[in-house]
């Protein structure tokens, strides 16, 4: 059931990413697809990683008409880093995830430039200013999105907060009165 959920959240972040670009095109920063990627490398599932990461390339490469394949590959290239460096280093903390989705978005971003260059197709934008916008828009609206998708999906979180709600009822019924 864990991978239904998420392939949905995966298709929801594709149709945000193909359809808010028309809405406002500074949105074309957010790579809301990178976030559900981040997101599952971070859960410490190698093969779920990599075919969300080459799905998500693919299906935003194929349907926004880019070299088809570089996205994929980047954020194939992107999850398996971010899978490697969770099995190293406890990224448990949610204040971790921060530079950890800025570090993915600038990967994914230089290694996307980089593919575009290295196939002599053009750039809409300066180089730089690309990869600025994007680690910071990603950044920001995923680290939100982050937070969320963990309260939504993970199974931790769902038992962290039923223990804390057992905590509050234990902590009310003291039927000790302190003296003073």
């Amino acid at each position: 059931m864990p991978q239904l959920r998420i392939a949905a959240v995966l298709a929801l972040a594709i149709l945000l990413q193909l359809s808010l670009r028309k809405v406002w095109p500074p949105l074309v920063f957010i790579d809301f697809p990178l976030v559900v990627v981040v997101y599952v490398a971070l859960q410490r599932e190698a093969w779920q990683a990599l075919i969300t990461g080459t799905l998500a390339g693919l299906v935003v490469d194929a349907a926004s008409g880019g070299v088809i394949g570089s996205g994929g590959f980047s954020k194939t290239l992107t999850a398996y880093v971010i899978f490697f460096a969770a099995t190293r280093v406890n990224l448990e903390n949610p204040l971790l995830r921060i530079p950890i989705l800025a570090a993915a978005a600038a990967l994914d971003a230089g290694v996307y430039v980089g593919l575009h260059r290295l196939l002599g197709q053009p750039l809409t934008m300066p180089v730089v200013q690309t990869i600025a916008y994007r680690i910071i828009g990603t950044t920001i609206i995923g680290t939100l999105t982050i937070l969320m998708l963990d309260n939504l999906l993970s199974d931790k979180a769902r038992q962290r907060r039923q223990f804390a709600d057992r905590r509050r009822v234990a902590r009310r019924s003291s039927g000790i009165p302190k003296r003073r």
